[in-house]
């Protein structure tokens, strides 16, 4: 092919006919609108069958294909078959369900295609930085701090004990690395701590035996007094001490470490004090729980999600550091191509800071417009009650369970996550646990409802976290009653097969 040929014939990315593109983007709000209004008569879940699997082992499309179809396409073969985390029955693990608002942003942000982050003068670091001041707002977090929005709190703690690590190693450990370090650094969190923390640890170097998992207490709290003794105890070893990872909530059970205690321990050893918060700091916003996560302002750094119990679309979390200086110091890079603060005009102008000084991240999107946009319409007070909504139908769900003679609470509700299992006589723990690991599977794949499992002390739980603003206090009816009748007849079903086995014994002999 000559050149010439060649540029006659350039093409683009743009639709070939933007009337039936515009057609065809019309139907696909309609049709998730519809989905979205329709969601209590759909399924909770629905098992992906075979056929679904077999259909995405199929080679790249080397030609184009209507959009029209590939839409239809995504509609009978993807659509059904999603987490399900949106339906109001969605209660398994601690996710959103998203806003319509927040859907609605996100398809402004990706038709932009607005970078974020880095560059001057555009609004996109504006809207950031807002959102940023209005979390540290709801979380009475110092607004001097610095602030960064995130993929989640995996990033965010990833960030947020970098900072610790850096600031504390005493020593420039960014130039001369972890094999300079005169003493092994260690850290502490209960054993209750999200995995994501000891990810973290790993992929800073530290090595996960580093990471010192502190018993915890009968309310599955970090035991302060096996805190300190470890600490006191590696610093004989000659080992150093430099942060304590307290939970606003952890996975399992809700629990929340006590953050007033962790943080003087924090002050009188001279540790970071670390928060994971990745849902349960947003009880700082609900009218009546704010206390449950007092200390949590104390923080040196903040880990949360907006994904989660705020409900935003995915993904997207938050770190906070109250010290900016060594948030910048941890991360601050300025190649020659990204080199910025020449000046008060164009791109590399500085009015506000760039991301890429307190972030491992440079190419980033907009998440910050699904959160301005869906906090705007929401407005803080509402999102409150949301929230303590949803720690009110937690201890409504434990009522319930209490008041049902074949249930049995692991533990008192302490902020929005129930876990219970069912029990009859005549059955050791064994069996309970695969009876209630029977009940879950068929609560799922009945649609009903989706709970997870959990291990608490030895036994198998139904686990059932509240963060979903579509629940009602008539799902937690349904709940109930439904793995009553469940565990009832799974527990027949096992005399019988017990039974029988008995008579096949009995005829052998």
């Amino acid at each position: 092919m000559m050149k010439s040929e060649v540029i006659q014939n350039e093409e683009t990315l743009d639709p070939q006919d933007w009337e039936a593109m515009r057609t065809l983007g019309h139907k696909m709000v309609d049709d998730l609108l519809d989905h979205l209004t329709d969601l209590r008569n759909l399924p909770a879940w629905q098992h992906a069958p075979e056929t679904i699997k077999n259909h995405f082992d199929t080679d790249v499309p080397n030609e184009p294909q209507d959009p029209q179809a590939v839409y239809e396409e995504y509609q009978e073969y993807i659509q059904p078959y999603l987490i399900g985390n949106k339906h109001p029955r969605f209660w398994g693990w601690v996710v959103g369900t998203g806003t319509v608002m927040g859907a609605f942003a996100e398809l402004l942000a990706a038709g932009n295609n607005s970078p974020s982050g880095i560059m001057s003068y555009i609004s996109a670091n504006y809207v950031e930085r807002q959102v940023i001041n209005w979390c540290k707002t709801m979380l009475n977090y110092p607004m001097d701090a610095s602030g960064l929005l995130t993929s989640g709190c995996s990033a965010s703690n990833l960030i947020g004990l970098t900072v610790a690590r850096n600031t504390k190693a005493g020593y420039d450990l960014r130039k001369d690395g972890l094999q300079a370090a005169p003493r092994k650094m260690v850290l502490y969190a209960s054993t209750e701590t999200h995995s994501s923390v000891q990810k973290a640890v790993e992929l800073l170097g530290l090595g996960s035996d580093s990471l010192r998992k502190i018993p915890v207490n009968e309310c599955l709290q970090i035991d302060l007094k096996a805190l300190k003794a470890a600490i006191q105890k590696d610093r004989q070893r000659g080992y150093l001490p430099f942060c304590v990872i307290g939970a606003a909530g952890t996975t399992n059970t809700g629990a929340i470490d006590d953050l007033n205690a962790l943080a003087d321990i924090c002050q009188d050893e001279g540790l970071w004090f670390h928060v994971d918060g990745a849902f349960g700091a947003w009880a700082a916003i609900a009218p009546w729980s704010k206390h449950l996560v007092s200390g949590m302002e104390r923080a040196d750094s903040l880990a949360f999600d907006l994904h989660k119990w705020m409900n935003l679309p995915y993904a997207i979390g938050c770190i906070l550091v109250r010290s900016e200086a060594d948030h910048r110091h941890a991360f601050s890079l300025t190649p020659t191509y990204l080199a910025h603060g020449e000046g008060q005009r164009g791109f590399t102008g500085v009015d506000t800071p760039w991301v890429s000084d307190y972030s491992y991240e440079l190419s980033r999107g907009f998440p910050a417009l699904k959160a301005w946009m869906t906090i705007k319409e929401t407005g803080l007070r509402k999102y409150g009650r949301i929230i303590q909504q949803n720690i009110d139908q937690a201890h409504y769900l434990a009522s319930l369970v209490e008041s049902e003679p074949n249930l049995e609470l692991a533990l008192p509700v302490s902020l929005n996550v129930v876990c219970f299992r069912y029990v009859c006589s005549g059955l050791d723990d064994g069996m309970l646990d695969d009876l209630n690991k029977k009940i879950e599977i068929e609560l799922q794949e009945q649609g009903i409802a989706v709970p997870s499992t959990v291990v608490i002390n030895g036994r198998r739980y139904l686990h059932v976290a509240i963060t979903n603003h579509r629940s009602r206090r008539e799902d937690f009816d349904l709940l109930v009653r439904e793995v009553v009748q469940l565990g009832n007849q799974v527990y027949q079903k096992s005399l019988v097969a017990v039974s029988l086995c008995l008579e096949a014994v009995q005829l052998s002999l």
